[in-house]
């Protein structure tokens, strides 16, 4: 998805394939955890109805999996404890200033236009351009740097307010979940963009992906 509304693209859906059997290649279930982030909560809470509800193992969108062919350092991971990021007065700055960067940093480009293929192609902003995948791929490499924990920084694929594919980040928070987007430079939760969620990658394995399939809420300005 570009950042202008006139040069959107849903090229990714033409591009999803099915992912088979195991995709976690290293399992460290000693992952130490920063005091800045937790992990989730069994029991209810009042904080649970901010956060989308995820349904069973789904297909991989294909961009992902040529990302990971490309960059498989990126990819050949650890399965991890899901852990949220606690939602500090710093951490949201934190969260704000890099999504208003990406947005800044990157000239909007459709897949067509960039790469010349109607395949997704999932990249990091290598020539300072891209569609709505670069951007999120790039946020999410920066909150990485930052010291925010891989398990909460999401790809995720959604049906826009227009109903066209496009790609965003989601960070798991203690405060529910939250979505970086390059169409707009405000951090909003994810049950007031008004998109419909389609899928998003697990929060211990980023190359198992999860359904979602909800509505989130109305979009709020």
């Amino acid at each position: 998805m570009l950042r202008s509304p006139h040069v959107l693209t849903s090229s990714f859906l033409l591009g999803l394939v099915s992912l088979i059997g195991a995709t976690s290649l290293y399992v460290d279930p000693a992952a130490a955890q920063s005091t800045l982030f937790k992990r989730p909560s069994t029991q209810p809470s009042p904080d649970g109805v901010r956060s989308a509800s995820v349904g069973g193992r789904t297909s991989v969108p294909y961009g992902w999996l040529d990302f990971c062919g490309r960059r498989p350092k990126e990819c050949k991971v650890a399965a991890l404890p899901a852990t949220n990021v606690k939602l500090t007065g710093q951490n949201l700055r934190t969260l704000k200033r890099i999504n208003q960067k990406a947005n800044r940093a990157i000239k909007p480009v459709s897949n067509y236009e960039h790469w010349g293929t109607m395949m997704d192609h999932w990249d990091y902003p290598v020539d300072g351009k891209g569609d709505c995948k670069i951007y999120a791929l790039y946020k999410r490499k920066l909150l990485m740097e930052a010291g925010f924990p891989r398990q909460a920084l999401l790809m995720t694929v959604v049906r826009d307010l227009n109903n066209e594919g496009h790609t965003i980040l989601t960070v798991k928070t203690d405060k529910g979940d939250l979505v970086l987007d390059n169409l707009v430079d405000e951090v909003k939760p994810w049950n007031a963009t008004g998109y419909y969620f389609l899928k998003r990658q697990s929060q211990q394995n980023p190359n198992i992906w999860v359904s979602v399939n909800q509505r989130g809420g109305t979009p709020k300005t």
